[in-house]
């Protein structure tokens, strides 16, 4: 696969609440408290990035702190085709990691809602080989109908394509039907085990891929510590153990799995080698605080 990588999905900036112990409903807990850029559309570009691709990252942020981020972008090896909102501040999330280093969020995607076709022109594809949409675009009308758009153009130009479905939160807000009929067909689908599990009503690995390689001609399960698998419509081609490594925060881990795979498809490598590369990314982003490379 040759070109650059164009990355479609939510600029965040996250705030990453690390408490000491257990929260004291109604009282005081002591924690680490931090903002970091985030998003996953954004972890995924500026994690391609260092994964040496050419990468193009093309989100919506408040008018505000449009030259913030486009700087933050550059200075990490990222090509930022981010529009300013007037109307609606940029997005922010808040992570709660507890001592095991699981996370819960609260969201508020402010900007990023008002994505729209504008935003997508069209000279965003030139010269890329592979649009990677992140799932938060479909589960507002306006973000959905913009990229929707996007991904027909890229049909007809020939661009690869790849899905992340996001959130679990989401998906079962909006409905599985209505989501894999919004995506439609890809060349791609990156999946964590239970946004898998929901997409097809079952836990078993062969029946995930079965189902899911009649839409995309490629599946990607990431199991965090079961490592991750490769499979098409005839099932699990192929799997990988994970590292074993200490985990500090997994915000990310999916995104950095993502960007290694693909990084390694642009070179050229073998589907194994691109699993591999997926899962030491992976591991890499769970040693460190945030969802982006340090």
């Amino acid at each position: 696969m040759i070109g650059a990588v164009l990355v479609v999905g939510d600029v965040m900036t996250d705030i990453i609440v690390v408490p000491e112990g257990p929260i004291v409903p109604g009282s005081d807990r002591r924690a680490s408290i931090r903002n970091r850029p985030g998003g996953s559309g954004a972890n995924q570009a500026v994690w391609l990035a260092a994964a040496g691709a050419e990468v193009r990252f093309a989100a919506r942020v408040g008018a505000v702190d449009r030259a913030m981020y486009e700087g933050h972008f550059r200075r990490l090896g990222v090509v930022p085709a981010l529009a300013g909102d007037t109307d609606l501040p940029s997005g922010v999330l808040v992570t709660l990691i507890d001592p095991h280093g699981e996370r819960s969020f609260l969201t508020d995607r402010g900007a990023n809602l008002n994505l729209c076709a504008a935003d997508l022109g069209p000279r965003l594809l030139d010269g890329v080989g592979l649009v990677l949409v992140s799932g938060y675009s479909f589960f507002a009308p306006g973000p959905r109908a913009a990229v929707q758009d996007l991904l027909a153009r890229a049909r007809r130009a020939g661009i690869g394509i790849a899905i992340d479905p996001a959130s679990t939160g989401f998906l079962a807000e909006v409905g599985i039907a209505a989501f894999r009929d919004w995506v439609g067909p890809a060349d791609f689908l990156f999946a964590n085990a239970d946004e898998a599990e929901m997409l097809v009503g079952t836990a078993d690995p062969e029946e995930q891929m079965r189902d899911l390689g009649a839409q995309f001609a490629q599946v990607v399960v990431k199991r965090g510590a079961a490592g991750a698998a490769l499979g098409t419509r005839a099932g699990v081609v192929l799997s990988r153990p994970a590292e074993t490594v200490r985990v500090r925060d997994s915000t990310g881990a999916g995104d950095a799995f993502a960007a290694g795979f693909v990084a390694a498809l642009l070179r050229g490598e073998s589907p194994a080698a691109c699993l591999e590369q997926g899962i030491a990314n992976g591991a890499r982003a769970v040693q460190v605080v945030g969802g982006q490379p340090q």
